[in-house]
């Protein structure tokens, strides 16, 4: 009997043995496995752009909202005061503007006046010139008079003077003209300069009104009414819930065979016998060491070779059972089958949008 049970264990353990042979080799050993992974999803954390003190707060933790929905209100009667002046500011320059149009306006008939003048100096003179030319004539022959003479000098003499003069008041006419041209451009710069201080006050008061960027479940509520806020201050977080996805750190030994687009069996710590399958999205460009706040420096000291892992990112499809129960952070075992042919990922209604948070 002990003979006979013997040989029994051992044609058992020989099968156990074979069975479990075969299964590693036709199945096992194309099988990844990680329990360090974890469900997450591009979490939006909303901040002010501008301080003051939070004048309403019209959601709730754990509330669903959508795009556009307005989250938190600042007091905007600052802004508003900011608004007017900066709209005043605006209109003074307008007018300035518009005043050295006008003043342009005038200088050009200035100019023109001056023009008329140099003209009828330029007659006077040729005038002057042809009566001293005759009587210059008629003295030598002494048909006119010295004081004649003298006199029709003076005037040629007086009307080139007069051209002269009327000469250059055209050119002090036409360089203020320039002056007030260089005035005017000043001016319309700084009513743009006004216009943007306009518009920077009208964005800062729109910006009093906080909106949800993305639709998803408020978390991690911190405003509160009263509260005196500047920007960068975290009020809440929105999750564009249901759209996760989970990250896998694999060990690098197990990424030989690994592709975008393999499927991978996900099974949720929280919902045990409910697998998902998900497919890989992307791989992390560096492991989650060089990620790190103090990355190794492998060159200094003793060298210990530790196995590095890398972050792999496995898309889950958003319309599955378990779509509106998954949370980011809770921790998943995935398993990547690497004898599949990498597939189109999950996308569209069937996946978690990669890109949910930018939207």
């Amino acid at each position: 009997m002990r003979q006979t049970a013997l040989i029994v264990l051992v044609v058992i353990v020989l099968v156990l043995g074979a069975t479990t042979g075969w299964y590693w080799w036709t199945e096992w050993r194309f099988q990844q496995s990680t329990d360090d992974a974890y469900v997450q999803s591009d979490i939006t954390v909303i901040s002010p752009k501008i301080e003051g003190y939070i004048k309403e707060v019209r959601v709730e933790e754990n509330q669903r909202v959508a795009a556009g929905e307005v989250l938190i209100v600042v007091d905007d009667r600052d802004f508003a005061a900011k608004v007017t002046q900066a709209e005043a500011a605006v209109e003074t320059q307008e007018a300035i503007v518009a005043t050295y149009a006008s003043r342009l306006g005038s200088q050009q008939a200035m100019i023109d006046q001056a023009a008329a003048t140099v003209q009828s100096a330029d007659a006077d003179l040729n005038r002057a010139q042809l009566d001293y030319k005759r009587y210059t004539s008629l003295v030598t022959s002494d048909f006119a008079s010295r004081q004649r003479f003298e006199t029709a000098q003076a005037d040629s003499r007086k009307a080139e003077a007069a051209l002269g003069k009327a000469r250059a008041a055209l050119v002090a006419e036409q360089s203020q003209l320039a002056v007030l041209g260089s005035q005017k451009r000043e001016e319309e710069a700084r009513l743009a300069q006004a216009r943007a201080g306009l518009q920077l006050s009208k964005n800062d008061l729109d910006n009093t009104v906080i909106r949800a960027p993305v639709g998803g479940i408020v978390g991690n509520r911190a405003g509160r009414v009263g509260q005196y806020v500047k920007p960068g201050t975290q009020l809440l977080s929105l999750v564009p819930l249901p759209y996760v996805y989970v990250t896998a750190n694999f060990k690098e030994t197990q990424l030989t065979h690994m592709r975008p687009g393999q499927s991978a069996e996900i099974s949720v710590d929280a919902y045990p016998g409910q697998p998902l399958t998900g497919r890989i999205e992307s791989f992390a460009p560096a492991s989650g060491a060089q990620f790190s706040l103090l990355p190794p420096d492998n060159a200094t000291g003793n060298f210990t070779k530790i196995v590095q892992r890398v972050p792999v990112r496995i898309a889950i499809p958003a319309e599955g059972p378990l779509a509106q129960l998954l949370r980011p952070g809770l921790s998943v075992n995935v398993t990547v089958d690497t004898r599949a042919e990498p597939a189109p990922a999950i996308t569209g209604a069937q996946a978690a949008e990669p890109g949910a948070a930018r939207r």
